[in-house]
């Protein structure tokens, strides 16, 4: 699993839980859909810590809530 995998399956998971599109997602945090289409897709390889905590705040989260998730804290990534 890379580190993109793992934040791609976490926002994910949090956006059904909650019904929301991931469209939905980028406009509560103030990000352009193409930013997320490309953070959810895997082009962006490595987001930026300013893009998490925009969809963090959009969440209602922090980031430590945000990044706080098994296969962050227990996984191997592999080479990107």
């Amino acid at each position: 699993m890379t580190y993109s995998d793992a934040i791609i399956k976490r926002l994910t998971e949090i956006c059904r839980e909650r019904k929301i599109t991931i469209n939905k997602l980028a406009t509560l945090s103030g990000i352009t859909q193409s930013t997320m289409r490309d953070l959810m897709t895997g082009k962006t390889k490595n987001p930026k810590l300013k893009t998490l905590h925009k969809i963090a705040i959009g969440l209602n989260m922090t980031v430590s809530e945000l990044l706080d998730f098994k296969e962050l804290n227990e996984c191997v990534f592999e080479d990107e």
